[in-house]
C-alpha cells in the first residue's frame, strides 16, 4: 500500500533550506510540512509567509502547512497566497471551526483539522464531512525531536475505522517522533500520511525517506 512521507521543514537547516528542500523533493518526498507557531497557542515561533513564498519556486509538490496558531482564520490568506496546498488548523485554537474551513476552501486550499495527543477524536467528527485531511498529533505541538506517545495508537485506529465506515474521502495524517521505530505503528494502524521532521533531516536525506518509506509501507500490509 502507497503510502505518502511528507517531511517536515522544522527539522531541516535554515542555513541552507533551500538546498534541504531540494534534497527532500529529489529523495520522493510527497509534500513538503510547514509547522507555523505563533509563540503563544505553543511556546515557539516559526515560519511565515515569507519562508513560504522564498520556498515555493524550488518545487510543484504540494506545501502542507499546519497553523499552530490562536486564530487560524487571520492566517488563511497570508499562507494561501504564499502557495501553500493545505492548511491544518485544530480545533483547540480560537476559532469557528467551519467558519475558518470555509475560508480555507474558498481560498483554493485544502482544508483539514488537527487533534492534539490529549484531544478525542470525537472533537474532530463533526468537521470530517468538510475537510480533505484529518491531522492527529502524537506529541504535544510546538517542538521537534519529542517522543512518539504510543498513547495516541488507539485514536489513529479509530480514526481509520470511522473513515473507512463513512466512506470519507479524508487523508489521515500522523505527526510527532516519526522515524524507522515508530513509522510502521502508525502505518499500521492506518495512516495515510507520515510527517518526520528529525526522522528525515537534516542529514542522510535521500536514505532517510527511503528507509521511512519501505518500513511504513511493508507495516501497511499488514493492517486488519
Amino acid at each position: 500500500m502507497a503510502i505518502k512521507i511528507a517531511p517536515s521543514i522544522l527539522s531541516a537547516r535554515f542555513d541552507r533550506l533551500g538546498e534541504q528542500v531540494q534534497e527532500a523533493v529529489g529523495a520522493g518526498a510527497d509534500m513538503l510540512h510547514i509547522d507555523i507557531m505563533d509563540g503563544h497557542f505553543v511556546p515557539n515561533l516559526t515560519m511565515g509567509p515569507a519562508i513560504v513564498s522564498a520556498i515555493r519556486p524550488l518545487t510543484k509538490i504540494p506545501f502542507d502547512a499546519h497553523l499552530m496558531v490562536t486564530h487560524p482564520q487571520d492566517f488563511v490568506k497570508p499562507f494561501a497566497d504564499a502557495g501553500v496546498d493545505d492548511l491544518t488548523v485544530h480545533v483547540e485554537s480560537d476559532h469557528e471551526m467551519k467558519k475558518t474551513l470555509r475560508a480555507i476552501r474558498d481560498a483554493g486550499v485544502r482544508p483539514g483539522v488537527v487533534l492534539n495527543p490529549a484531544t478525542p477524536l470525537e472533537r474532530a467528527i463533526p468537521y470530517l464531512g468538510e475537510v480533505d485531511l484529518l491531522l492527529v498529533m502524537t506529541v504535544h505541538p510546538g517542538f521537534a525531536g519529542q517522543a512518539f506517545r504510543a498513547d495516541v495508537v488507539p485514536k489513529i485506529q479509530a480514526a481509520r475505522e470511522h473513515i473507512d465506515r463513512e466512506r470519507l474521502s479524508v487523508e489521515l495524517q500522523v505527526d510527532g517522533g516519526i522515524k524507522l521505530e515508530t513509522a510502521p505503528v502508525v502505518a499500521r494502524a492506518g495512516a495515510d500520511i507520515l510527517v518526520s521532521g528529525s526522522g528525515i533531516f537534516p542529514d542522510h536525506v535521500a536514505a532517510n525517506l527511503k528507509k521511512l518509506r519501505e518500513v511504513a509501507e511493508r507495516a501497511a500490509r499488514d493492517r486488519p
